[in-house]
């Protein structure tokens, strides 16, 4: 397990990102005004998440792309990753979507010359113009940088070790969020799953018949 954040970027996004979400899941991905956070802007990015399988850079700070001597922009993050940490950030990562926490992630990069260097990487769930997860503003930062760092590709990476924080202290799920807030879905916690078919409802004890929800 990592211990939490080390490097003070990481710290600095997340200390915005805690104060623009307030009591939400997550903010909103207009709500992020760059220059706020304009001395660490080269060292964050946004993804979009198309799929719990596929989180693609929208934006790649300069100092991220410098670092790794690459380009990021519309690469799926998850393909920079053998297949066993690619399984396990899509893992950490939707729950990050579902519930509203905060990833903390040590990465080892490793070039063609064998030369090594790790890096912290916190990832934060936005939401961009649906109640849903669907964005991610997040930082890379290079942990004790060698001179070297920006003059090779980086042609491998590597997951160390990952963490997840709750900014609530818990987590925080929209779905719970919802059912608390609206008057139309008093019996939730007795929903029943009905089949039919391959089609899966989930039925409410008095409720009307047409209000039943596919989830196919």
């Amino acid at each position: 397990m990592c211990t939490k954040m080390k490097e003070a970027i990481s710290r600095q996004l997340y200390s915005y990102w805690n104060s623009m979400r307030g009591e939400r899941l997550a903010p909103k991905r207009f709500e992020i005004e760059p220059s706020q956070i304009a001395k660490i802007l080269p060292d964050t990015f946004i993804l979009e998440r198309i799929n719990p399988e596929t989180a693609r850079f929208r934006l790649a700070g300069t100092r991220i792309c410098e670092a790794f001597a690459a380009e990021f922009r519309g690469v799926n993050v998850f393909d920079l990753f053998c297949l066993e940490d690619k399984i396990t950030l899509q893992r950490e990562f939707s729950v990050i979507a579902r519930q509203g926490a905060v990833g903390v992630f040590e990465i080892e990069g490793g070039t063609e010359s064998s030369r090594k260097v790790r890096f912290e990487i916190v990832v934060t769930p936005l939401m961009h113009t649906r109640e849903v997860v669907d964005r991610y503003l997040g930082s890379i930062t290079p942990i004790d940088p060698p001179a070297w760092l920006g003059s090779e590709l980086i042609s491998e990476r590597r997951l160390i070790c990952h963490e997840l924080i709750w900014p609530d202290g818990r987590p925080h799920t929209l779905t719970d969020a919802m059912a608390r807030q609206s008057p139309f879905m008093p019996n939730v916690h007795n929903a029943r799953l009905v089949r039919v078919d391959r089609r899966q409802f989930r039925v409410y004890d008095g409720g009307l018949s047409d209000g039943c929800d596919d989830e196919r």
